[in-house]
């Protein structure tokens, strides 16, 4: 109903903002990373969501629309409700949540508020062929499964991405990191590969 809304932060509390447009206060729920960045805006563009059941009328927002498309899939799950998915993206970006999917690394979705293993697990399962050609749109089967089984490699690319790294530079930065053998030898080689 609404793609997004675009007007002056009037109020930004625990879960929720106010963003004002021509005179009417839009109430719109969000992900706690995003209400903080809030805090510092007058002005803002929030990506929504117009969620309505029986029993609930609400909108959610986001500032990216890759967040919204996450949240939207989310919803896709069995189990997963408009304030586990908030929760999740509370947590993570979509990024990191992505190379959980594709990692299939539940104990990451399980740090979000309400996810336990079993529902980090169902997430996993019912989201991993979404991913499956996001990042390795030009890999063989083979090597997309040779390549994500290596532990230190998936490490490797979760410190990049907490560099503030995309997920598709970490990916290719590692790959292309030759006799490494630990964690720390494939961010090293990564990062010589990024810097030129």
């Amino acid at each position: 109903m609404f793609a997004y809304i675009k007007g002056t932060v009037t109020l930004v509390l625990d879960d929720y903002a106010v963003v004002e447009n021509n005179g009417i206060g839009y109430m719109i729920f969000m992900p706690s990373r995003d209400l903080d960045a809030l805090r510092d805006k007058k002005d803002v563009l929030v990506y929504t969501y117009y969620y309505v059941r029986e029993d609930n009328i609400s909108l959610y927002g986001f500032l990216d629309k890759e967040s919204l498309n996450i949240f939207k899939l989310l919803l896709g799950v069995s189990g997963v409700g408009p304030k586990a998915a908030l929760s999740i993206l509370s947590c993570t970006t979509p990024s990191s949540f992505i190379l959980s999917v594709v990692t299939k690394d539940d104990k990451t979705l399980s740090k979000a508020q309400g996810i336990g293993k079993k529902l980090a697990q169902r997430i996993i399962l019912e989201l991993k062929d979404k991913f499956k050609d996001y990042e390795f749109a030009n890999e063989k089967e083979e090597d997309k499964r040779e390549f994500l089984d290596k532990d230190v490699s998936k490490e490797a690319i979760a410190a990049l991405l907490t560099l503030g790294y995309t997920k598709q530079e970490a990916i290719q930065a590692v790959k292309r990191v030759e006799g490494a053998s630990s964690v720390e030898d494939y961010i090293k080689g990564a990062l010589k590969f990024l810097m030129k």
